[in-house]
């Protein structure tokens, strides 16, 4: 191997672990902000775990419903069939052990044309 090339792969494997580098600790910030402790966060999964075994324990089901949350703040999202059901959602998230406020921003499908 020649100096030259030597000096070439020595740069690239630099500039890998660089980027590497950099999206590793974006991965993290992001996954933990700043404002939460790590049991927040923590708090915050097994809220969401819990919700949505719930809403899968309902009689309803909810197969297009995400949930999410953030210091005990629950957002539910994604689609439901008729207002009732998106009504019946918040509801089953609000008795939830835990949850301080539900965010109910699920979409109503738009009724399907014969």
């Amino acid at each position: 191997m020649t100096l030259k090339s030597l000096v070439l792969a020595s740069v690239a494997a630099g500039g890998l672990s660089l980027v590497t580098g950099c999206d590793r600790d974006n991965a993290l910030r992001d996954s933990n902000p700043p404002n939460r402790t790590a049991g927040e966060a923590l708090d915050d999964k097994t809220l969401t775990a819990n919700v949505k075994a719930a809403l899968d324990a309902d009689a309803i089901k909810y197969p297009d419903v995400k949930v999410s949350s953030y210091k005990g703040v629950v957002q539910l999202s994604g689609f439901a069939d008729t207002r009732d059901q998106k009504s019946h959602a918040g509801d089953v998230a609000e008795k939830v052990v835990g949850v301080h406020k539900v965010e109910n921003n699920i979409t109503i499908k738009e009724a399907k044309k014969p």
